[in-house]
C-alpha cells in the first residue's frame, strides 16, 4: 500500500480565495480609513473657529489637536488609497512598491502600513478558514514586499 501524501488532498488557498482575501483586506482597510476620517473629525470640531472661541485655549494643546487631526486625515487617505491599491489583486511584489510609494507620497515611512495590513487580516468578519488563511498569506507577501 502506498503512503498517501497530504499535498493531493489538501492545498494552499486556491486563486478565488486569494482574490476574496484581497477583496476582504481592501474592505477591512476602508473601514479603517472611516475610522480615522471620523477621528479627524472629532478633533477638528474641538478646533476654534476664527468667529468664536473653541473648547481649548491653551495654544499648546490647540496645536497637539490639530497636528493630531492632520495625521488622522493623512492616514485615512492613505488607507483608502492602500484599498483601491489592494482590491483587484496581482503579484505581492507590483502591490507593495505601489504601497510603498503610497506612505511617501504621505510622507510616512512604508512601515507603518505593515500593522494595519495585519489587523485587516485579522479582521475579516468569517468563520472561512480558507479566507483567513489566503488573508494571512496575502498580507505576509505584501509585508515581505513593502519591506524589500
Amino acid at each position: 500500500m502506498e503512503p498517501m501524501v497530504v499535498e493531493e488532498f489538501f492545498g494552499g488557498p486556491g486563486p478565488e480565495d486569494m482574490a476574496n482575501a484581497a477583496a476582504a483586506i481592501a474592505q477591512a482597510l476602508r473601514q479603517f480609513a472611516a475610522t480615522e476620517a471620523q477621528a479627524a473629525a472629532g478633533l477638528r470640531a474641538c478646533l476654534p473657529t476664527p468667529t468664536e472661541a473653541g473648547p481649548l485655549s491653551d495654544v499648546r494643546r490647540l496645536r497637539a489637536v490639530s497636528a493630531a487631526a492632520g495625521e488622522a486625515a493623512i492616514r485615512a487617505a492613505l488607507l483608502l488609497e492602500a484599498a483601491d491599491i489592494i482590491a483587484p489583486g496581482g503579484p505581492a511584489p507590483e502591490l507593495g512598491a505601489a504601497l510603498a510609494a503610497a506612505t511617501k507620497r504621505v510622507g510616512l515611512p512604508p512601515a507603518v502600513l505593515v500593522p494595519l495590513l495585519r489587523a485587516a487580516a485579522l479582521s475579516l468578519p468569517t468563520d472561512d478558514a480558507s479566507a483567513r488563511i489566503a488573508a494571512a498569506i496575502r498580507v505576509q507577501d505584501l509585508a515581505a514586499a513593502i519591506a524589500g
